[in-house]
């Protein structure tokens, strides 16, 4: 009886956590690909987004860090975020996906989770901004790597030895976030000052 229960036992609350973060994620790579398209428009457009020197994303959307790929980033995201809004809907739907599937899904949160450290330690280090947007960006895909791969792992699909650590520390997820966003926090206040900056 255990066992049927557990298989048409949908994960709610797994679901609407990749469709909120998803759309949150996908409506921040909107905001930046329009605000994109003004300073193609006009270069000298004063952006909504552009609080100040400190706080803006002109300065990352005008980079070559903002065009990595020959094109816009927030194109990228404008893709990438349908994902787990995708996933999420499917399911409450009540579908079920494949070991393969899982494994796919995490490796492309992976490298969105790579694409985003990178991205934070130019934002940081070389252009000296924290964009509004971007941030948003980095908010969502942070627990959404953190989420998916400690579901994973607790599920098994890495394999069983993992499985223990993925049921151990899927209840810690809210610190582990907490933990990262503080990371970046530090690194932002001992290189660019934001506290001073903001309230100067």
């Amino acid at each position: 009886m255990s066992e049927t229960v557990t298989d048409v036992r949908r994960p709610w609350a797994l679901a609407v956590f990749l469709i909120v973060t998803g759309a949150l994620g996908w409506w921040a790579a909107f905001a930046l690909t329009l605000d994109k398209f003004a300073l193609l428009a006009d270069p000298d457009a004063v952006l909504n987004c552009n609080f100040s020197p400190l706080v803006q994303c002109g300065k990352n959307l005008d980079s070559w860090q903002g065009e990595v790929f020959g094109f816009p980033n927030p194109l990228l995201g404008l893709g990438g975020f349908v994902a787990p809004v995708a996933v999420g809907v499917a399911l409450l739907a009540g579908a079920r996906f494949a070991r393969w599937f899982w494994i796919a899904f995490n490796v492309g949160l992976a490298g969105a989770l790579a694409f985003v450290i990178w991205l934070i330690s130019q934002s940081i280090y070389v252009l000296g901004t924290l964009c509004p947007w971007c941030m948003l960006v980095w908010s969502v895909t942070i627990p959404l790597f953190w989420v998916v791969t400690l579901r994973n792992a607790g599920e098994g699909v890495f394999g069983g030895p993992l499985q223990g650590a993925g049921r151990a520390l899927l209840p810690w997820i809210v610190p582990i976030t907490v933990a990262c966003y503080l990371v970046v926090a530090v690194l932002a206040q001992l290189r660019l000052d934001v506290l001073r900056a903001l309230f100067a």
